[in-house]
């Protein structure tokens, strides 16, 4: 599917641009580089708030001809912001804290072009933990491995990570970081994709 402007992915995600791929869209790959630390630290009590700046950041940050599209997401548990682990000992603890519980991710995703936002979108989707052994948790940090670390939960859905849920309630693609749908819907309006 062709756009009738030039389409970037403001990310280095390789699921999100597989996301894109598996669409069929036609775009280039542009990784902001912005410290999301910084601007965590901006904001207070607004996840959805958070995760739109962030990806609205991240788009800011790429100048490009064309549509830019930038994209966050953003895990709570208990009131408790998480980020990518730094480690796979901070991988366990983070799953060990997750276990038996649920949890919300939060995406937020934006359509820039010379810099200004024409579309933005949040979404949530709470994913139930199981309540797994110690054992599997082992087993499936051996088999994951570093892949883990890539993501805010220590999991990727579309592979290993579905062992570790119960249920899973929203959207599929914005569980793996990029609500699709109403992307699509954008790019419809702002984009030239084919109504």
């Amino acid at each position: 599917m062709k756009l009738s402007k030039p389409l970037t992915l403001a990310s280095k995600s390789v699921v999100r641009a597989t996301i894109l791929t598996g669409a069929g869209l036609q775009f280039d790959v542009a990784p902001s580089g912005v410290d999301e630390d910084a601007l965590k630290q901006k904001y207070q009590g607004d996840p959805a708030g958070l995760a739109i700046g962030l990806a609205e950041a991240k788009a800011s940050a790429v100048s490009v001809d064309g549509l830019v599209i930038g994209a966050d997401q953003l895990l709570l548990c208990d009131g408790r912001l998480f980020d990518k682990p730094a480690s796979l000992d901070e991988a366990r603890q983070n799953l060990q804290f997750f276990r038996g519980k649920k949890h919300q991710l939060i995406g937020g995703v934006v359509v820039l072009e010379n810099g200004q936002t024409l579309w933005q979108h949040s979404e949530s989707v709470t994913l139930s933990v199981r309540d797994f052994s110690d054992t599997f948790l082992d087993i499936y940090l051996a088999e994951a491995g570093e892949a883990v670390l890539a993501s805010v939960g220590c999991y990727q859905l579309e592979g290993l990570g579905a062992h570790l849920f119960d249920a899973i309630e929203g959207d599929y693609f914005s569980t793996l970081g990029l609500p699709l749908l109403p992307l699509l819907g954008a790019l419809r309006q702002h984009g030239g994709l084919s109504q």
